[in-house]
């Protein structure tokens, strides 16, 4: 998908671009498989803010995606390829061969028309979903099970894949787009290929006006706060943090600090970590 660049009439429009959205085919998304997407503006149950700089921003509707693929051995004919507003990948509407309708994350080259298929037998081509056991070593996969049947909960953004690296007893291992390397059981499904829209990361907002319209809220800095408010404020004028390296509002440690658990369960099924130790 290209990205198109505006002639700079305005300072904004100078910096923009936007997608050219070639591959969609449809502007009007399927009534039975949309669910309505409160607002919570980062607030919890309490209605205290827990994520910061969340609020307003366009209304729209939740897509239903079936990351489960658990329609078996039926085959799926490729309706629409349309736009989700709650992910950076499009969709894909598949009407299937009992008239059931679904939305499947749409990989690169899928195409209206193409015969999508969730099976142990299916070919090895771009939308059809298999047991990592049934897919050859090398193959590039996304939306891939970490439990079997719980639905795919890796490798879900736009123009992301990880690729098949071994299989070895009742494990697989698999090569994540950070570089990680990661054993996956052999019985968890995934769908082949690599999901589309690639030039999602390329596009630039070019004005804090698009921000707003997705509901993200302006970031004010620390160093610009009273100290009362953030570790980095206070001072005569303007004045550096004042400490070593920079902290979160709370006093964390913000620069390069891991925030995930050691002890974390999932730490056993690592073989080979993203930065390669």
């Amino acid at each position: 998908m290209a990205i198109k660049k505006y002639n700079p009439t305005s300072p904004a429009r100078r910096q923009m671009t936007v997608s050219t959205y070639e591959e969609i085919t449809s502007t009007t998304p399927e009534r039975s498989l949309l669910e309505p997407l409160n607002k919570h503006a980062g607030r919890n149950s309490y209605g205290r803010i827990t994520v910061r700089h969340r609020g307003g921003g366009n209304r729209r509707k939740y897509r239903v995606i079936d990351f489960k693929r658990d329609k078996m051995d039926i085959k799926g004919t490729v309706m629409t390829i349309e736009y989700d507003p709650n992910r950076s990948a499009n969709v894909a509407l598949v009407q299937y061969e009992d008239g059931e309708k679904r939305y499947i994350l749409a990989p690169l080259e899928l195409k209206v028309g193409d015969v999508v298929l969730s099976s142990e037998a299916a070919d090895i081509k771009p939308g059809n979903c298999l047991p990592i056991k049934a897919i050859p070593v090398g193959t590039i996969i996304h939306n891939i099970e970490i439990s079997k049947g719980k639905g795919g909960q890796l490798v879900r953004s736009a123009g992301n894949s990880a690729q098949l690296m071994a299989k070895e007893n009742e494990y697989s291992q698999v090569r994540m787009p950070s570089g990680e390397v990661r054993m996956i059981r052999l019985e968890c499904k995934a769908t082949i290929g690599q999901l589309g829209n690639i030039d999602h990361e390329n596009v630039s907002l070019g004005k804090a006006g698009r921000t707003r319209h997705m509901g993200i809220r302006p970031t004010v800095r620390g160093v610009v706060m009273n100290p009362n408010d953030h570790p980095h404020g206070g001072g005569e004028g303007k004045s550096p943090i004042g400490m070593p390296s920079p902290v979160t509002p709370w006093g964390k440690p913000a620069l390069g600090f891991k925030t995930r658990k050691h002890k974390k369960h999932s730490n056993q099924f690592i073989v080979k970590t993203r930065n390669g130790k």
